[in-house]
């Protein structure tokens, strides 16, 4: 009865042990199916958050680059405005340099782009007292001439025009004297111009200033041209040629001032 009983027990005991163990087991598939859909609704959850954001993310990346286009865009042109407006300074404050002219200060029109370095187009003309061959100069000197007069424009020939018939008489003033020569071509690739007929045995050096000489009435005496930049001698040894700095840029020219004589 006892061994009965004893056996009883022991059975009971493995028969509650093994469904301890089978309940455990299901438990644990259980918990790894929640968590396997629960990966799976949190992995397409964020996909489709990832989709849904990506147009958004998009149009902001957009809206930062044409932020950042707008401001470069906008940085520029106020920086275009401040050169215009000190230029425009600079030219109105010739008319106290100048005193024996009459300044007419102008704005330039239009340009060639073919011909960039050849004329400029001004409003000023004939209803301003505009007359041919009258100097056209800015806060950097010498620049061109009037070569056509319209009633209310005229056209400018630059100093750095492809113009062989187009002469200036320039001063060079040394240490050891003043040599004349004449403004007779512009090197694009150098941006130098050059002066030819000068003295073989003249003592001129880089940093001298080139001055117009006053010489046949076209323009007056002393508005500055630029600088000696090199020296040559001419291809036939008799005299020297001259190569001068301008501090003007020709591609940048906005304001100019025509002068006038008084007389």
């Amino acid at each position: 009865m006892k061994k009965n009983k004893k056996k009883r027990k022991t059975i009971i005991f493995s028969i509650t042990t093994f469904l301890l163990l089978v309940m455990v087991y299901v438990s644990l598939q259980l918990e790894r199916r929640v968590n396997f859909l629960e990966n799976g609704v949190k992995s397409i959850t964020s996909v489709l958050s990832s989709a849904v954001m990506i147009p958004f993310k998009a149009f902001n990346s957009e809206k930062n680059v044409d932020q950042s286009e707008s401001y470069t865009i906008q940085k520029n042109i106020n920086k275009s405005l401040e050169n215009e407006i000190e230029e425009l300074k600079d030219t109105l404050s010739l008319n106290k340099t100048f005193t024996e002219y009459e300044c007419i200060n102008a704005t330039v029109l239009t340009r060639n782009k073919n011909y960039w370095l050849n004329t400029i187009i001004i409003d000023k003309g004939l209803d301003n007292n505009i007359g041919m061959d009258m100097a056209v100069i800015t806060k950097n000197g010498l620049i061109g001439k009037i070569v056509k007069v319209y009633k209310n424009s005229s056209e400018v020939k630059l100093i750095t025009a492809d113009d062989i018939n187009y002469k200036v008489s320039v001063l060079l003033s040394t240490e050891s004297g003043d040599y004349y020569g004449v403004l007779s071509g512009y090197s694009k690739n150098s941006k130098l111009l050059k002066i030819k007929g000068i003295d073989k045995d003249s003592n001129i050096k880089a940093g001298d200033k080139a001055t117009t000489s006053g010489i046949g009435g076209i323009f007056p005496k002393g508005v500055y041209i630029g600088e000696v930049e090199k020296i040559k001698e001419d291809k036939y040894d008799l005299s020297k040629v001259v190569y001068i700095k301008i501090n003007q840029d020709f591609n940048n020219i906005h304001y100019v001032t025509v002068l006038k004589d008084r007389k």
